[in-house]
Order: C-alpha cells, then structure tokens, then sequence
C-alpha cells in the first residue's frame, strides 16, 4: 500500500497486513509457549518490515507513466518459495503457463493471483491492479510459523502458520483477493491508511476479497459465507474466520483468540490509537454496508453493489482521507449515476442507513 507524505509531496509505501496486530497481540499473551511464540516471532517481524517500509518512503516517488502497448488480457504470474527465510522474493518455483507444482501452497497461490485476475478482467474490464497488466508477484513459506500474509506494495506474502491456531495463508482464497485489492485501491483512491480512511481501505479489500471468493465459485449473495479467512483457524480454534461481513463482532469467540471485536454500526466505533486508529475493527461497518445492499440486490454481488463499489474507488471523486460519511454518499450517487433511482440505490441508502452512516 502507499498514503501520502505528511508533508503532502508523493505517495509512500506502506505495510498492510491479513491479521491485525491486536489479534497478535492477544495470541503473544497466551500461556502456551507453542501459541506465544510464534504470536511474538510475528510481530517483531511486521514490526521489521514496517520499518523497512518506512525507510523506503523517504526516497520514493510516483509510480512511472505506463509504456505504450496493449493492455494484457490475461494475468503475469510469478510463484517464489522463501523456504523459510525472510529475503524476498525467494527462489522462482511457478511463472505463469508452467504446470502446477508439487507445493499446494505454491499452486493456490498461482490459483488465487488468476481468480483475482479474472474477477478484475471479466467484471470491471480492469487489467491487473493498476489497469495496465501489472505482474502479480507471489512469495510461499515465508519465515517460520509466520502468522501473516501481506501485500507491501510490490508483491503479497504468505506464512505457513503455526499450526496451532493458523493455517498455511494460501488456504483462504479471499484471503489472497483481499490484500491484492489493496494494490487495487494503491493504484485508483489511495486511501489513506489511518483512521477511517483506513478503515475504508481494509473493508475495501475485504469486499473485493470476498467478491473473489463469490465469483470463483460461481456464488450468490445469498450462497456466499460472507467470511474471511475461512479455513485460516487450526481445528482447535473455536471461530469460522477472521472477520464477517455479515455479523461484524461474530467470526470467533476463543479462549485464545478471544472474541472477534469488530463493531457492526456507528453506534458502537471504536476510538483507539492502536491499529493506525482501529482500521481493522471499524472497517466492520463499511463491511455491513455492503453485505446489507449486496444481499438486498440479490443475485450475484459483484454485478450491481460490487459495480457501485468499484466505480466509486475508481471515479476520481474518492479522496484519500475520505470518511464513511464520503464514501457512502459517492456510493448512492454511483448506484443513480449507472442504474438510475431504482432498486440499486435504495438498497445501497438502506445498507448505510443499518449501520448508522448518513448518505446526505
């Protein structure tokens, strides 16, 4: 991801990751040192990479003017194997048109960088995350009993997991649509990571990420689980994912994890200094929003609510500190600007109005 400089010249990287340091943090404070462990070994690595993220910001700039030529219509994939170690991207194991591997880790990856292709390509006509075809780069095995997987501007990462309560981060195809769609949003609205425009960009990626989910396996809204990160929790876990859309506050309720924070409307915002101010818990309220509209559409999500959604974060009007209050309201205008005063925009102002967001 990139936000802007503080002093307002450029655009500089930064670091997003699928589970949210306050979920770390609750895991590093486990008795169980096979839990503990792995929790800390996670955080002092983002903790590094954020740096590391930091420091490249002084120097960078603007993404280069694209080269002439076509636009690609089919995606640029490219699978690394980390094997463990931390220095990206890792040894080229998949590009893209070879057979599929004997690592299952390095074929969902291969698989999900495609349905996030194709969602983008048949849906939005959209060719990569930039439009242009961009490369989508993958790195496997990352580290040992990593408990993450990111997207740091230039290519996404998996961990395996521990074992004990996350599975290998390739499992969960919404998972990979998500933070992928933060290349979507660095490229178009470049909300800025903080507060609820951050909490914008998290629930941006988690409806793309779920959208990718729905149309790879040819699901309604009503046939979709709305999670994310299903099958990302080891079988001892007592939770179905890492966040519902659906139920913002009900994806898990553990003895270790402890129960899923995430608040469903305005009336219970999370004020917090944590978390670049809490953009992984209020990003439940957009989410809802959009569950809400979707569902009341019915049919396939990605064709009317997804298509609203998506030509708001690509209209030029989204600006980079945006709050709910913005984007809803760009929302219903895009609903009327693209299928006029009819269902679709009442169903979009009934979504916000659930959730405590004014659309006026």
């Amino acid at each position: 991801m990139i936000s802007r400089s503080h002093d307002g010249s450029g655009i500089h990287p930064v670091f997003c990751t699928i589970v949210p340091p306050h979920l770390l943090d609750q895991l590093a404070q486990s008795d169980n040192p096979a839990v503990a462990d792995p929790a800390r070994r996670t955080l002092d690595a983002d903790g590094a990479r954020r740096t590391l993220r930091h420091a490249a910001s002084l120097a960078a700039t603007a993404p280069a003017p694209a080269t002439a030529g076509a636009v690609p219509s089919k995606p640029r994939r490219t699978i690394y194997d980390c094997r463990h170690h931390t220095l990206l991207p890792g040894r080229k194991v998949r590009g893209e048109g070879d057979d599929p591997t004997g690592d299952a880790s390095v074929n969902r990856a291969y698989a999900g960088f495609g349905a996030t292709f194709d969602l983008l390509l048949s849906a939005y006509g959209r060719s990569s995350l930039d439009g242009k075809g961009m490369r989508l780069i993958g790195s496997v095995h990352y580290d040992r009993d990593y408990n993450n997987a990111f997207f740091d501007g230039q290519q996404m990462v998996f961990g395996d997991g521990d074992g004990e309560v996350f599975l290998d981060f390739t499992l969960s195809i919404d998972v990979i649509g998500h933070e992928l769609a933060h290349g979507l949003t660095q490229h178009t609205a470049n909300l800025v990571y903080e507060g609820q425009s951050g909490a914008l960009n998290e629930s941006v990626s988690d409806v793309f990420g779920s959208l990718v989910k729905q149309y790879s396996l040819g699901q309604s809204a009503e046939q979709a689980d709305w999670l994310i990160g299903a099958g990302l929790l080891a079988p001892g876990v007592t939770g179905e994912g890492l966040r519902s859309m659906k139920a913002p506050g009900t994806a898990y309720d553990d003895d270790v994890l402890g129960k899923d924070p995430q608040p469903a409307s305005m009336e219970d915002y999370i004020e917090t200094d944590d978390d670049n101010g809490g953009v992984h818990l209020n990003s439940g309220i957009p989410n809802r929003a959009f569950y809400l509209a979707a569902s009341a559409l019915g049919g396939n999500a990605w064709e009317r609510a997804g298509q609203i959604w998506y030509d708001v974060l690509t209209g030029g009007e989204l600006t980079a500190t945006a709050d709910f209050a913005d984007f809803a309201r760009l929302t219903v205008a895009a609903a009327r600007d693209r299928f006029g005063e009819g269902d679709e925009r009442e169903a979009v102002i009934k979504g916000w109005s659930e959730v405590g967001v004014p659309t006026e």
